[in-house]
């Protein structure tokens, strides 16, 4: 088996984030695993239970069974937003499983007191609304880059597809889930592996101070920033970011064949 890149997407989104990147990193000799999270696209909320509090150590778990299923002892693990923060929970959860990093916009703190309650609010309202419109609507000005938003109708369309797609459901769970996480700054300073820390310049939800954080947490780490993009680098300049993430992957490679 070649060796395995694990995706994980972004918040309200599914795996077609990784769409147009998919390709070149195949291309590059990788095996590639794009699941839908727990509660979006494909997946359903199987093995939660009604009393369960929503956690993203749910999420974390998922990906940890879907490797065993497909026999992958280790993985490249990336995650943008969301993903991001499932990636540090497997952090926490099984080190050992992770065989090099990639944070792509997201952040390694906690929600703020203020953040919390926001999304604690959003989970009520898209509940009771049964339906992700106005989030969309609430959404998409910071979750794409100010050139996307200018120069790509098509990639803003398309993404707001995808929230209006979402399982009501899955979003205020997945909010709650992720007003609970901790801080992982520390989990981070733990890890020896190869790391990336990857951002868009125009990247409002996730900035440049949030990435300062991680790269200073991590030991091993590669930072990039993309021009041009916001919190969906992926989407929005995914040539960019398959050269940027393949040249990682290169390097990472060479690290583990010499480990």
């Amino acid at each position: 088996m070649s060796p395995t890149v694990v995706l994980l997407h972004a918040f309200p989104l599914n795996k077609s984030l990784f769409d147009e990147v998919t390709g070149p990193i195949a291309d590059a000799g990788w095996d590639v695993i794009v699941p839908d999270l727990r509660g979006f696209g494909e997946s359903g909320f199987g093995g939660v239970e009604p009393d369960d509090e929503p956690s993203l150590a749910f999420m974390a778990r998922d990906v940890l069974d879907i490797m065993d299923r497909v026999g992958v002892q280790s993985a490249v693990i990336a995650g943008v937003s969301l993903g991001g923060y499932v990636a540090m929970e497997m952090v926490r959860q099984a080190p050992e499983r992770i065989a090099a990093l990639a944070l792509i916009d997201t952040k390694g703190s906690a929600d703020t007191a203020e953040a919390r309650e926001n999304r604690l609010r959003v989970a009520q309202q898209v509940s009771a609304a049964e339906s992700t419109e106005a989030l969309g609507r609430a959404m998409l000005p910071n979750l794409l880059g100010a050139t996307t938003h200018e120069q790509r109708p098509a990639v803003v369309e398309l993404v707001r597809g995808w929230i209006q797609a979402a399982d009501p459901e899955g979003v205020a769970w997945a909010q709650r889930a992720m007003a609970a996480r901790p801080d992982s700054h520390d989990d981070l300073a733990s890890l020896r592996v190869p790391s990336l820390v990857l951002w868009g310049a125009e990247d409002a939800l996730s900035p440049r101070a949030d990435q300062d954080a991680l790269v200073a947490a991590l030991t091993d780490v590669r930072a990039v920033e993309l021009s041009g993009a916001g919190h969906l680098t992926p989407i929005e300049v995914p040539a960019d970011f398959a050269a940027a993430f393949v040249s990682f992957l290169a390097d990472a490679r060479a690290s583990l064949d010499q480990s």
